[in-house]
């Protein structure tokens, strides 16, 4: 093999593991949640059929949980999850948190407002687009649609 050979191999071989490597999940999370609330636990079962290990915690004020994680008024959910450096807010789609793992953005984490149905711990269809937001500082962006 001559030299511009070797170099053409070795740039399409680098290309080519930078276009497929992948952050994994995060082993761990740790989702806080109201005692009563049903659906936050569907949201763990979800992840742990992802194979990652939720420590649940359903006994701390949420409020004073989302305003530590720096979410933005109005955009909260019934849980909120720390995994990894992020922060997850509500029944965020898989999607959404593979993306988020992948691409590692400097923000403080994602979120979907409300409960829509057909998210994971939600039943029933999905009934309009999921608008998932980013968060960093209280302010938020537009992160991906689902």
């Amino acid at each position: 093999m001559n030299r511009t050979t070797t170099s053409m191999l070795l740039a399409g071989t680098l290309l080519f593991g930078a276009t497929t490597a992948q952050a994994a999940l995060p082993a761990e999370a740790t989702l806080y949640k109201n005692p009563q609330c049903g659906c936050c636990d569907g949201y763990a079962r979800h992840l742990e059929e992802m194979g990652i290990t939720v420590t649940v915690i359903d006994d701390r004020n949420l409020g004073q949980v989302k305003e530590a994680a720096g979410l933005p008024y109005g955009l909260g959910s019934c849980h909120t999850i720390e995994m990894g450096e992020y922060v997850i807010e509500g029944h965020v789609p898989m999607a959404a948190v593979k993306k988020l793992f992948e691409e590692q953005p400097d923000i403080d984490g994602i979120g979907l407002a409300g409960m829509p149905l057909g998210t994971p711990g939600m039943p029933g269809p999905q009934q309009a687009p999921y608008e998932v937001y980013q968060f960093n500082n209280r302010q938020d962006a537009a992160f991906m649609t689902l």
